[in-house]
């Protein structure tokens, strides 16, 4: 089986204003249709690894695959390309465009990617949205709906060019409990019903605790 993400002996550094290694030799790996969260102290490195394994920062040593394929060595066009195919993200804030629609907001990934047509497209963000319980939203701006029903849409968002890997950075950080409660068993439902990988930043407890694993780190380390 190959992992949907892997990562072999990942190495950060911080130049300025002091040499600082931020990162220590990381190595992990995430299987198709696995629900991990990552948790540890503040400022133990867990958003800074997510950046590396979103490929949203490139400026590391070691090497990631994403679904086999090694991305460690490739061009900002290339790499924006396997971002936006292969990994969906869902923030803490959900920035969505506040002049767009529900349905507009999910669509744009799927445009800019310009693997569909309008209509493909468009037919694929409404089913994206009835899955996560939102359609009868789609054509309000997304100004007008509330907080937990915009991260509903971020994820529904995440989820149209149907990637190998969810990645989230304390996604239900801006939520109630009950709203929470809502994203969690929704990513619960896609890892274990659809078959996707998922892999969290989180500080709650009882979040991660139901997840299928913990990734723990410390100084820039995986403990456990």
């Amino acid at each position: 089986m190959i992992p949907a993400l892997e990562a072999k002996n990942i190495n950060k550094y911080f130049r300025e204003p002091v040499n600082f290694h931020v990162l220590k030799d990381i190595s992990l790996h995430i299987d198709p249709g696995e629900f991990t969260s990552i948790m540890g102290k503040s400022g133990c490195g867990k958003s800074t690894l997510l950046y590396i394994l979103s490929t949203m920062d490139t400026d590391y040593e070691g090497d990631l695959f994403i679904n086999g394929q090694n991305v460690s060595q490739l061009n900002t066009d290339d790499h924006a390309h396997i971002r936006n195919e292969s990994i969906g993200f869902v923030f803490q804030f959900h920035y969505l465009l506040s002049e767009f629609s529900v349905l507009e907001n999910v669509m744009l990934p799927a445009k800019k990617l310009g693997k569909k047509s309008f209509e493909e497209i468009e037919h694929d963000a409404m089913e994206k949205l009835r899955l996560l319980g939102i359609d009868d939203q789609a054509l309000k701006l997304s100004s007008r709906i509330s907080g937990g029903q915009k991260q509903r849409v971020a994820i529904a968002r995440s989820l149209i060019n149907d990637p190998v890997i969810i990645m989230g950075d304390e996604p239900t950080g801006n939520l109630d409990s009950k709203n929470s409660d809502i994203v969690f068993n929704i990513f619960q439902e896609l890892s274990h019903e659809q078959g996707l990988s998922l892999l969290i930043v989180t500080h709650d407890d009882d979040f991660a605790h139901r997840t299928d694993r913990i990734i723990t780190m410390e100084d820039g380390r995986i403990i456990s």
